[in-house]
């Protein structure tokens, strides 16, 4: 028997940040960070959406099923998938000239906390290139957010 339990929360529109922990064998946990608010066009979706999006069959979205699938991972082995999502931080924005900015700020975001969690020694399997400013304020909300679910973050100077 399986049980998929959420909030309704997770259905909402706007601009998250999630990280998928997933549970391979005993011991063996794999990090992937994302955020939702597509680069070619003026949307972003909830975290629901990107949850069946990530383990699908289609390759134009299913970047944790192919991280996993590259480091010999089959996800359907895998024992456990608890997705943390934060948000929504921004609305969603009605055209590309508003959602464009909030999106390079969330991007910045996004590569800082998964910087912040593989140097706190946690196993990471994407990488995320962005060179968009950092809010730092914005930051450091978004690392007390998450140092609750990955304590290793309270080891690193003010999250970073």
């Amino acid at each position: 028997m399986q049980v998929l339990s959420f909030s309704g929360e997770l259905l909402l529109r706007g601009f998250w940040l999630y990280v998928w922990e997933i549970e391979c064998t005993v011991g063996n946990v794999w990090l992937y960070v994302g955020r939702t608010g597509d680069s070619s066009s003026a949307k972003a979706q909830s975290p629901f959406n990107r949850l069946s999006q990530h383990l699908g069959s289609n390759k134009h979205g299913n970047a944790l099923r192919r991280q996993l699938l590259g480091v010999g991972i089959q996800p359907e082995t895998c024992r456990r998938f608890d997705m943390i999502a934060y948000g929504p931080i921004f609305q969603e924005a009605g055209t590309m000239a508003d959602h464009q900015p909030i999106r390079n700020r969330m991007a910045a975001l996004e590569k800082e906390l998964r910087n912040a969690l593989h140097s706190a020694g946690y196993n990471v399997l994407n990488a995320v290139y962005c060179d968009h400013k950092l809010d730092d304020a914005l930051w450091a909300e978004v690392a007390d957010a998450f140092r609750d679910r990955f304590p290793k973050l309270q080891s690193l100077e003010g999250g970073r």
